[in-house]
């Protein structure tokens, strides 16, 4: 019964598998996962919509040039709802990630107010990709309105405001429910603090509304603070939505790890991605359990750009980078990232988002030019 929602018992889960962004800058880590073989392996593509084909075909590239040993398992998503799924989203997509661990994605079009199940939305609840980490870095040479900024935000994927349980009670008004678990919250909870000693951090800060949703967002900081008490070594606060909101338009560098539910975590990873430059610079990883991880590029499909040779494959390339960490293939992974920070850096075919004239082409033959 949705009375007992708030109530249910706390089920241990197995910890990620997933690092993220080290203290030191730009170092895009994550953990080698053991069942990937160094001779090469096999990730799902999803080219996505609108401009998402063409960053596609430029992260293929570089990855060729920098001689990656990947094989794309290409999977294109249906032009009707499929009955299994609810969604665009077929069972054989799901299929391809669950069967090679790891996968990378294009943005992908979402109704707005109508039609079918969001594409993103199915992809995070069939697969369980519970937590969404998006390191958010000032980069070198390309200069924002602020300086120094070096934090990860970390989402539960799964539930709140997104659960999609949405009615019409009687016409003209429409009930949509949150959903706050028990074991949601403690197993993202558990992923960031795990993330923040993994990776040098020392501060996670827990985003809530609880002065107002006082049983959900209260059920969520209960949660947190219990995994709080078992990582003594690193510091822990809470900030109400609206106030981290205004903190970091103030003074980003304050943040290290912010660890927030799934709206709360939406907004406010854009709003980061705004101080250093926008989505398009913005790396992210959808991890799961088992050792799922699936980067995607999270700007919109900008459909007026499609065809132009004007996207910015920034966002795709750096999603990449987070995945072939994940496989272990560092070395790789690090080529790739100084390449595409530097082309960024050296601001000659920097593209239109970053106020440059460059095209998607000349970028990625300037990315391309840097590998090592």
């Amino acid at each position: 019964p949705l009375r007992n929602i708030f109530h249910i018992k706390m089920i241990r889960t197995g910890r990620a598998l997933v690092s993220g962004l080290l203290q030191q800058p730009m170092a895009l880590h994550l953990e080698q996962v053991a069942c990937f073989s160094s001779k090469g392996f096999t990730a799902t593509l999803f080219p996505g919509d609108g401009i998402g084909p063409e960053i596609a075909s430029a992260v293929k590239q570089i990855m060729e040039a920098a001689q990656v040993p990947i094989s794309w398992d290409e999977q294109h998503i249906s032009k009707t709802v499929d009955p299994r799924t609810n969604s665009m989203v077929t069972r054989e997509n799901l299929d391809s990630v669950l069967k090679h661990k790891v996968g990378l994605k294009g943005p992908m079009t979402t109704p707005i107010g109508k039609g079918f199940r969001s594409l993103n939305l199915t992809l995070r609840k069939e697969l369980e990709l519970y937590a969404n980490v998006r390191p958010c870095f000032s980069i070198p040479g390309y200069k924002t309105r602020y300086d120094g900024v070096n934090l990860v935000t970390v989402r539960e994927n799964t539930e709140g405001e997104y659960s999609g349980l949405e009615h019409e009670v009687v016409p003209g008004v429409v009930e949509s429910l949150k959903i706050i678990t028990r074991k949601a919250s403690t197993r993202v909870a558990e992923f960031a603090f795990k993330y923040a000693v993994d990776n040098n951090r020392q501060k996670v800060s827990a985003v809530h509304k609880a002065n107002i949703m006082k049983k959900a967002d209260g059920l969520f900081l209960e949660c947190c603070r219990e995994v709080a008490a078992k990582y003594p070594e690193i510091k822990y606060d809470e900030l109400i939505v609206d106030n981290a909101c205004m903190q970091l338009v103030r003074d980003p560098t304050q943040f290290d790890v912010m660890l927030m539910p799934n709206l709360y975590g939406d907004i406010i990873s854009d709003l980061c991605a705004g101080l250093i430059g926008g989505l398009g610079l913005t790396p992210s990883a959808n991890v799961g359990m088992n050792g799922l991880c699936l980067g995607e590029a999270v700007h919109g499909t900008a459909p007026d750009l499609v065809g132009k040779d004007f996207a910015n494959p920034t966002a795709l390339a750096l999603s990449a980078c987070l995945m072939l960490r994940h496989v272990g293939f560092n070395s790789h992974a690090e080529n790739i990232q100084q390449a595409v920070l530097g082309a960024i850096a050296d601001g000659k075919y920097r593209t239109r988002d970053l106020g440059g004239t460059g095209t998607t082409t000349e970028f990625t033959k300037a990315v391309i030019g840097r590998l090592q």
